[in-house]
């Protein structure tokens, strides 16, 4: 299956993700901030798709997606947010990825990824 690299900052939400992704035969590398996924990245390669929550301390997820971008701007790439004000899902969706409203069930995160990964480049609201 495919490399996917879940950043939530939230523990327990991070290893529910990973075991989530786990269970459907994915390689997951769960790391808790934008700093240690940007060097992630620069340790492992890119992975085929990203899983990002929105609203972490230091570096959001829509920043780390456009880092990420500049290394292959064809990333695809899972929003996790609480987030619905207007200019929150303006900022996920000018970023070109799918966006999950949390909390989300295992399947339904499970379905947007696969989707996801066939696709390559999937847009919008989950």
């Amino acid at each position: 299956m495919a490399r996917v690299l879940v950043v939530e900052d939230d523990t327990d939400v991070r290893d529910l993700i990973a075991q989530w992704l786990r269970e459907d035969g994915h390689e997951v590398l769960a790391v808790e901030s934008g700093v240690l996924a940007l060097a992630a990245v620069e340790r492992d390669g890119l992975p085929h798709a990203v899983v990002l929550d929105v609203a972490m301390p230091g570096m959001d997820g829509v920043d780390l997606l456009h880092r990420l971008r500049e290394l292959d701007e064809r990333l695809p790439a899972i929003f996790l947010s609480v987030l619905w004000s207007g200019a929150d899902v303006e900022r996920m969706r000018a970023a070109r990825a799918v966006y999950v409203g949390k909390p989300s069930s295992g399947e339904r995160l499970r379905a947007a990824v696969r989707e996801l990964l066939a696709d390559g480049n999937a847009e919008g609201l989950v």
